[in-house]
């Protein structure tokens, strides 16, 4: 199953896409089953020092040669940049760069709810009648995800989106709904990777991995919570709002730095309608590409 391409739905152009894995023949070495590969990831891989010193060497002024090859290799399109590919004096700094305002417009109206952050999006209309993550057969509970028994019962039967983020992404975070959000809380754990690749053969890592869980009181939508996942090569994960404060639908939440991660968000049972497209790929475990911004469904009235 790990060795399957990853395939997805682009929304953006209509079709289903294969996709191009930064660092592939790397993950399907961890992650493919050789009992020397899995040695390296218990003992090297998921731990801290390992991402930080990668995240280091991408802090270093020499890292920015990076950049102008990266953008032309992955085809990204530089006019989105808040500045020329040219102006960042590292890679990291490239990696959670800011883009033009106008280039990630947010989808009108106080019922609708929009993607959190760039990405490969997996929706699960009710967590727990869902069939497997990633995988078939293969779950976890919101109680481990969202790091208590007390969240877990009050989002049971809820809905997830799993925003999975690949390098070659935009990497700030954005807040998917409008409301007042809480302090983030850490959950601390392993950096295994995020990837499908990873996830296929246990969809566990994303409980087991640091992340972080704000909780946000939303008019619209009741509570929403909003996890931030690390995984291998992020450096950190960096928040950028005001706890208590309100903010707007699409206001910037914070920023990963290095590497792959993803975004999770959980509403409770029977307060969103994912879009028709969400739950179609969603339900044959495949992914939708959508960018920031844009509509992922909208509110059910409380019953």
């Amino acid at each position: 199953m790990a060795q399957e391409p990853i395939i997805f739905f682009n929304r953006r152009t209509g079709r289903v896409e294969t996709e191009r894995i930064y660092g592939e023949a790397w993950l399907r070495f961890i992650y493919g089953g050789n009992p020397f590969a899995r040695l390296s990831l218990f003992a090297v891989v998921r731990r801290a020092w390992f991402s930080a010193w990668y995240g280091w060497r991408m802090n270093r002024r020499a890292s920015a040669a990076k950049v102008l090859p990266f953008v032309v290799d992955y085809g990204l399109d530089a006019e989105e940049f808040a500045k020329p590919a040219t102006a960042y004096r590292t890679f990291n700094e490239f990696f959670y760069r800011r883009l033009k305002s106008e280039a990630r417009p947010i989808a009108p109206g106080d019922e609708v709810a929009v993607f959190p952050a760039d990405g490969r999006h997996l929706a699960y209309p009710n967590v727990d009648t869902a069939d497997g993550f990633y995988a078939k057969g293969k779950k976890f509970t919101l109680a481990a995800l969202l790091g208590g028994e007390e969240l877990g019962a009050e989002f049971a039967g809820g809905s997830m989106l799993i925003s999975r983020l690949c390098p070659v992404d935009y990497h700030r975070f954005h807040f998917p709904v409008a409301g007042t959000p809480t302090d983030a809380a850490q959950i601390n754990g392993w950096l295994y990777s995020v990837s499908p690749l990873a996830l296929r053969l246990n969809p566990g890592y994303l409980t087991e991995n640091k992340r972080m869980v704000t909780l946000v009181d939303s008019p619209r939508f009741g509570r929403v919570a909003v996890l931030e996942v690390g995984a291998t090569m992020v450096g950190a994960i960096l928040q950028s709002f005001t706890p208590g404060a309100a903010v707007a639908k699409g206001e910037l939440k914070g920023m990963f730095a290095f590497g792959g991660s993803c975004v999770i968000t959980v509403f409770a049972k029977g307060r969103i309608q994912f879009d028709p497209d969400l739950i179609e790929h969603g339900a044959q475990q495949r992914e939708v590409y959508a960018r920031m911004g844009e509509r992922m469904g909208v509110a059910v009235a409380k019953p």
